[in-house]
Parts: structure tokens; sequence; C-alpha cells
């Protein structure tokens, strides 16, 4: 490949910069961003050619590009190229394990790239490429399909006179032409187009390409007929709602949303979707329950791709000066996220929030899912803003950043929400912190023991010790600690009556995993239920943290035994830990609610 005279320098004028620190960014400002992430590839690529000898392909590579450059251009800032690039380069610095393709395969990778290089810009050529499995992906074209057995293998593409085949294990597979055409042996990439004209958006749906899926590769795997036009459909609704509700953002995603990974559906309620800073405008998305959720996981996924093209421009964070990780509650989350981390949730669920306050006064859409969704993720944004938005290791941009969504936030908390949705909202908040505390924080051990034998002695209140702070643990087995918040999706859907009756909550706890009979008792608005199904719970199963959170729930929700329901909202692992240590010590569990109460009152 040619070298350019030199990678300009790039920076973001203030205008643009505002529209992303604000969780925007228009047209413009997604152009700016992907000529940075231009420059990044050709710097990763140069590295990875300093670094090993990629020989024939390098020069097919640099063919195309005299013959056709903005078909090596279209391959460069392919999502997958990117993350292709970053993995290759990491792979050349890190041990490999059995799971991994061999290095071979892996830099070889390239050697498809430049053939498909070479097929668009119409070049003779002979190239020897990996056989991955029985299939030669060739990037931004499609999939080959040859009786190759094993693993990994090697074949060649061969291109005469615009007739192209992909050859090895003694067969041969013809590449259709044009492009995009299916064939024997062959699986084309898909591009859909959806939309009005001059509002339309072209994105490729790669369900070949071994980088597609983030952070780790996997093997192609071609969409049935049905599939496709399924996603097809889901697309163009999904796009209808984003053009009424988010026209600014929808212009933006038309520049720089280039491929979408397709993936099986998961749990109703539960998509999930990825992205990957190495992989611009790749987005990894599960099969959705509806367009209206492809269409939030679309926003959603858009935040990640435009703040991880800021963050190849600016830092947001200052390098950590202690070698100690710092763990934080992201409330989007099961698990205790590192600074950065938190930062990457922050903005991309203010784009969710931004979503739902659009789509909650749509007149078609006034429904209390919306209503509720809304107030959830408000709810939640503000306490992880609050949480950091101080942080000392804020660059000025960083700070700026979470500044301005912190007023925007504001904003979103002022507006009115009905009461149903908005108190279903604040309950599924408070649980969700609550479920996360008793996983993962731990009470200083002293504190707990002193707890114990104050408790033992017949004291009036606990220790002062026990309000010390709490060290963060993180608890592997943490999962599924949004499973109130899907139950309540479920009764807000209509799937649900208010009430369940009374052998219906086994069976709605029983579809959300994780989910216990007192969630669903509690989603469902059955205080007193919840509370003597979570205290059976606590019974039986008394070192299990999910029925502690619950029960907070259940005491609040039912106005009963205020003192414990405010210890247990705020400090559930308090509870938990004196619990399980007079278990320990005397053989026999105490009331939750006697000792919650009890630990909730003024320290001695």
């Amino acid at each position: 490949m040619s070298a350019e005279p030199a990678l300009p320098h790039h920076r973001l004028p203030p205008g643009n910069l505002a529209e992303l620190v604000s969780g925007e960014g228009g047209p413009e400002t997604l152009t700016l961003l992907l000529a940075a992430e231009r420059s990044r590839r050709l710097l990763l690529l140069r590295a990875l050619d300093d670094t090993v000898d990629l020989g024939a392909a390098w020069d097919l590579l640099s063919r195309a590009q005299r013959r056709a450059p903005d078909v090596v251009d279209d391959l460069l800032m392919y999502p997958q190229t990117g993350m292709w690039l970053a993995t290759a380069l990491r792979g050349l610095r890190e041990v490999t394990t059995d799971d991994d393709p061999p290095q071979w395969v892996l830099l070889g990778h390239f050697a498809a790239l430049a053939a498909a290089a070479g097929l668009r810009a119409g070049l003779d050529f002979t190239l020897e490429v990996p056989v991955r499995h029985g299939r030669v992906p060739l990037p931004t074209l499609g999939c080959a399909v040859l009786p190759v057995t094993g693993p990994w293998a090697a074949g060649t593409v061969a291109a005469r006179s615009g007739r192209a085949v992909v050859e090895a294990g003694g067969a041969r597979v013809a590449v259709p032409l044009p492009p995009g055409s299916a064939g024997p042996g062959w699986h084309p990439l898909r591009r859909i187009a959806v939309g009005p004209a001059g509002r339309r958006l072209d994105v490729v749906l790669d369900d070949v390409d071994p980088y597609r899926t983030y952070p780790r590769p996997t093997e192609p795997r071609p969409l049935s007929e049905e599939s496709v036009a399924h996603w097809r459909q889901l697309l163009e609704q999904a796009w209808e709602v984003l053009l009424a509700e988010q026209p600014e953002t929808a212009g933006a995603m038309r520049r720089s949303l280039l491929s979408l990974t397709p993936t099986a559906a998961r749990e109703r309620f539960r998509p999930r979707s990825v992205t990957s800073g190495d992989a611009f405008g790749g987005i990894e998305a599960s099969e959705p329950d509806d367009p209206v959720q492809l269409a939030v996981t679309l926003k959603h996924e858009f935040q990640h791709t435009k703040l991880g093209g800021l963050l190849h421009l600016t830092p947001l964070l200052a390098p950590a000066a202690d070698e100690e990780p710092e763990w934080w509650y992201a409330p989007w989350r099961d698990d205790p996220r590192p600074l950065a981390g938190l930062l990457q949730g922050i903005y991309a669920f203010a784009g969710i929030t931004d979503f739902w306050s659009a789509h909650r006064t749509a007149t078609r859409t006034q429904t209390a899912m919306a209503h509720f969704e809304f107030a959830l993720w408000r709810r939640r944004t503000a306490t992880a803003l609050e949480q950091v938005r101080r942080h000392p290791r804020l660059t000025r941009v960083g700070s700026t950043l979470l500044e301005t969504l912190h007023a925007r936030c504001a904003e979103w908390l002022a507006q009115p929400v009905p009461e149903q949705p908005a108190a279903l909202a604040r309950l599924c908040a408070d649980d969700h912190v609550a479920r996360w505390r008793v996983h993962h924080l731990r009470p200083p051990a002293p504190a707990v023991d002193a707890a114990v034998r104050a408790w033992l002695d017949g004291a009036d209140a606990p220790p002062g010790a026990l309000a010390a702070e709490a060290e963060t643990v993180p608890d592997p087995s943490a999962r599924w600690l949004d499973s109130l918040a899907t139950l309540v999706r479920y009764r807000l859907s209509g799937a649900d009556d208010d009430r369940l009756p009374a052998d219906g909550a086994e069976k709605a706890a029983a579809r959300v995993t994780g989910a216990l009979v007192g969630d669903a008792l509690l989603a469902a608005g059955d205080a007193v239920g919840a509370r003597t199904a979570y205290l059976t719970r606590l019974a039986d199963h008394p070192m299990r943290p999910g029925a502690w959170a619950g029960l907070a729930g259940a005491l609040t929700t039912g106005g009963t035994e205020p003192a414990a329901a405010r210890l247990l909202l705020r400090h559930p692992e308090r509870a938990r830990a004196v619990h399980q240590a007079l278990l320990r010590t005397t053989g026999t569990a105490p009331d939750p609610v006697r000792l919650a109460a009890w630990l909730g009152s003024a320290p001695a």
C-alpha cells in the first residue's frame, strides 16, 4: 500500500465538541470522527506491517489502492477491519489460548482483505487465504463454503478477467458477480436499505465476517432468507421510529452506522448489544422483541460509537495514580465497574433516557411502559452521575461532558410522569441498588462481630462501627439483578393483570431467569404476599442475597416497619452480614425484619 505524505492532524472545533459532550452529534461531527478513525486505521495497519511481513497481500492491496482507492477506503473503514487490526496487534503481544485461531490464521485475514480489494478493483491475482472451519470469508463481499475437514487450512483466491474462484481441498467455489449475488457454495453479504429517499439508512447485515462480534471473533453463521427478511422488517420499523422521534440522531446514523451483526434472540425484555471502540460504526445486537426495542438498541450503541470516536481524539480521564482498582455502582450492570466503564455507561444511558423522553410523548406511544422506562433510566443515569461527576481524575473535557449530562438529567428529572409508572420506576431503581449492595459490599468484619455481641447482649442499638464504609468485593455470582424490572415490564406490557392469582406468582417468576416468587408478587403490587415470600425464602436459604433486597421493597411498598425498610433499602449488606454471623454463632437465624429494624435504629 502506498504511503500518504502525512496523516492530517485531527481536531474537533468547539461547536462539534459541544455537540458530543451534550450526548448529541450531527452528520458533520460524525464525518470528523470518521476522518480521525481513518487515520487511526492507517496507523494500525502501518504498525502491523512494521511488525510482520505481509508479503504478497500487501502488494495486492497496494495495487488495488492505485486502481480503486475508494474500494480500499471502504474496506479500511469497515468496522470489522478495525476489529481485526486491533485483535491482530494484541495477538502479537499476548499469549494465545487453545480457543484462539493460530497466528497464521489471524494474520492471514489480511490476505482475505487484500483479495476482497483485488476482486472489487477488477485485478488479476492469485493469493493464499486461510480457511476457517471450511469457510473463506472475504470482507464486504461474502463467504465461500468448501468441503474442508479440520478447523484451519489454507486455500487460494484467484481472479482472471473479472472471474474469481475460491479453492481449497480440491473443491472450487465461484464468486458470483455482481457482489451481493448468491451462488452455489457462496453466501453473499447482504446490504439493506430502509427509509425514504434522502433519509435512507444503508447498512450491511453481517453474518459472515469473523470479526463482526465483539470483543472476540466468531466463525461465520449465515442467516436464512427468512431471518434476513425478518431483520429487514424490524429495521424498517425501527428506522421509522427514529426518523419520527430522533431525526437528528437518525441523520448522524446515516453517516456512520455501517454494519449490524444479528445474533439469536434472548429472553424477553433482556436484549444484548455490543459495540467496540476498535470497530467504529459496527453494532452487534440480539434479535429484538419488537421494533421499538431495536430503535433503543441502535440509539444505545450509537452513543458508544460516538464516545469511542471522541476517546480516540482526547482522554476523559487522567491516568490513575494508584494501581488498586476503583469500583463503582453501574445501575445497568450486575457487576462493579471501573471508572472508565462507568463513563461509557453514563453516556450510553443518557442517550437511552433521551430516547424515552421523546418516545413517551409521541401521540401513538403514550403508554405506561414508555413512562416507566423514561422514569427508570433518568433516575439510574442521575445516580451514576452523582457518584463521579466531580472525580479528580476527570480531564477538562471529561468534566465538561459529565456536567453537561448532569444538567440535561436535571431537566429530565423535572418532567412530570404519571404516578403509577413513576412509583414502579422508583421501586425498581431502589431494588437494583439494594441487590447490587448485598452482593458486592462487605461491612468491616470487626464491626459485624461487635454488632453480634451487642445483639446477643440485648443492646438497644447497634454499635457505631457498623456505619463505617463497606469494602467493595466483586461477587462473580451476581446475576439477573434486573429481575424485578423485567417482571414489571411484563406487567406494563399487558401480559399480566395488576394482581396475580394465587398460583400465578410461581409461573410469573419462572419465565424470568433469576426471579423469585416474591419478585413476581412485588411487581404485581402485592406487598404483603411479597413480604411473606421473601421471609420464606430467607428461612429456607439464609445465605442467598436476593431476598434481602426484595424484602426492602416489600416493606417500603407496604408502609410497614419503616426502620427495617430504610436499613434494608440503604444498607442491606449490613443485615445480611450480621444475620449470617448470628446464624454461625448461635445456630439459629434471627427474624430478618426484627434484626433490620434494630440495625436501622440510631447507633449506640
